[in-house]
């Protein structure tokens, strides 16, 4: 009895960890879907122009480092023109046009399109196109760094950052859609009036001591901190080493929110000057929005935030002076990139979810005897591919090839296993 109930957990313990393996595994599709999933990689996207937005990929073995020619190549051109070569994933970048095979690429002709200008003069680049990020100037990931650190993305600049750089402060995810960072908020005077919408506003890392934080509206934060009817700051602690400053937002988003739709983008009414009628000129929101102190950190921003932004035809004209204009279009949001992605590779899910379907019908003692397959299989791969690790050998096709060819013919020599293994 004993025995048949420690094999009826065991068969139970199997089943989920197999299922862990599965949607796992659907988690990675998911997340490759999410980036690749709007692009082509059979087609370089030069004769696009400059793509709203697309998975770039620096080339060190084109491009070193230290030689000044910062590029980037488009998702398909990595496959077809760098496959062998050292590429840096620099995620999505906004309104680039694929440098492969221009004049930044003299020993390397793009083997996808022939016809190119020697160079894409629009394209914007920084030390990300050298696999620099953040301010503190390191590769990602970091062999040095032994601090797990998340890195975000400023949808500014559209570099990456260490959150420990930025304030440290970091919302979680969830409460957060878009960040601005420490060095891009002074150089736009404009966001100034819409800090009531922000999550969370902190103090950059070089003065810890002092963390000024906004009230998030709408979200019960684990972190809460003491109050002041007028949104006095107020001081937690004894010593200075302790103390932290804390400014409470005297409005909220609610309010913020509140004023927009009492004073929705009205329209002037129509004048007469000398017998004619002077256009209708929309009513800009800065006129009922406080202007606010620009915290010195990174300022985290909720879901929709773009929506609430003046669109009258001065703020429009800032916008593009200032080169923010993007800031308008619903397509340009990192969001709504992935969602196509994942729109563009619906069946994505289709094959795990099969394999889900599948090991749930599997009686207890078949599923037991495939996960004891699956770990065996693991280990031996493992194994194998460690003593390749260790001689820094390339593993060939024909190395997989002979390594299951050899873990079907130990199979063979034991009696009573069912379960086949494919070499794909």
């Amino acid at each position: 009895m004993a025995e048949a109930n420690s094999t009826q957990e065991e068969g139970e313990e199997a089943g989920i960890s197999m299922v862990e393996v599965l949607k796992e595994e659907q988690e990675r599709e998911m997340d490759a879907a999410a980036v690749l999933g709007a692009g082509d990689d059979t087609t370089c996207t030069y004769d696009q122009g400059y793509v709203k937005r697309q998975a770039l990929y620096a080339c060190m073995t084109c491009c070193p480092a230290d030689n000044g020619r910062l590029a980037a190549v488009c998702l398909a051109c990595s496959y077809h023109c760098h496959e062998d070569h050292d590429l840096i994933e620099l995620y999505t970048k906004r309104n680039f046009r694929c440098d492969c095979g221009n004049s930044k690429f003299p020993q390397n002709a793009c083997k996808l399109l022939k016809d190119k200008l020697p160079e894409n003069p629009e394209n914007e680049y920084n030390h990300n196109f050298r696999g620099a990020y953040c301010t503190c100037q390191r590769p990602y990931p970091d062999p040095e760094d032994p601090t797990d650190d998340e890195m975000i993305q400023c949808c500014f600049c559209e570099d990456w950052y260490h959150g420990r750089h930025q304030g440290g402060n970091v919302p979680p995810g969830d409460e957060y859609a878009e960040m601005i960072c420490g060095e891009c908020l002074p150089k736009h005077k404009f966001l100034s009036y819409y800090m009531s919408l922000a999550v969370t506003t902190v103090k950059s890392e070089a003065s810890k001591d002092l963390v000024e934080v906004e009230k998030s509206p709408n979200k019960n934060t684990q972190n809460k901190v003491p109050t002041s009817p007028k949104g006095e700051k107020q001081t937690i602690g004894k010593s200075a080493e302790d103390c932290k400053t804390i400014t409470l937002l005297q409005e909220d988003k609610e309010k913020t929110e509140s004023k927009f739709a009492e004073e929705p983008t009205k329209k002037n009414e129509k004048a007469e000057v000398n017998g004619s009628k002077e256009n209708k000129i929309s009513r800009c929101k800065l006129d009922v929005l406080t202007k606010q102190e620009l915290p010195s950190g990174a300022v985290f921003l909720p879901d929709q935030w773009r929506k609430q932004l003046c669109t009258c035809d001065v703020c429009k004209a800032k916008y593009s002076d200032e080169g923010v204009l993007f800031l308008l279009d619903d397509e340009d949001t990192v969001a709504f990139y992935e969602e196509s992605g994942k729109s563009c590779n619906q069946n994505y899910s289709a094959p795990v979810q099969r394999e889900l379907e599948a090991l749930s019908s599997l009686d207890r003692v078949t599923r037991t005897e495939m996960v004891h397959e699956y770990n065996t299989l693991s280990l031996s791969l493992r194994e194998y591919l460690r003593k390749f690790a260790e001689n820094k050998k390339v593993v060939r096709d024909q190395d997989i090839h002979e390594f299951f060819s050899q873990l079907e013919a130990n199979k063979k020599q034991r009696p009573g296993s069912s379960i086949q293994l494919f070499c794909k």
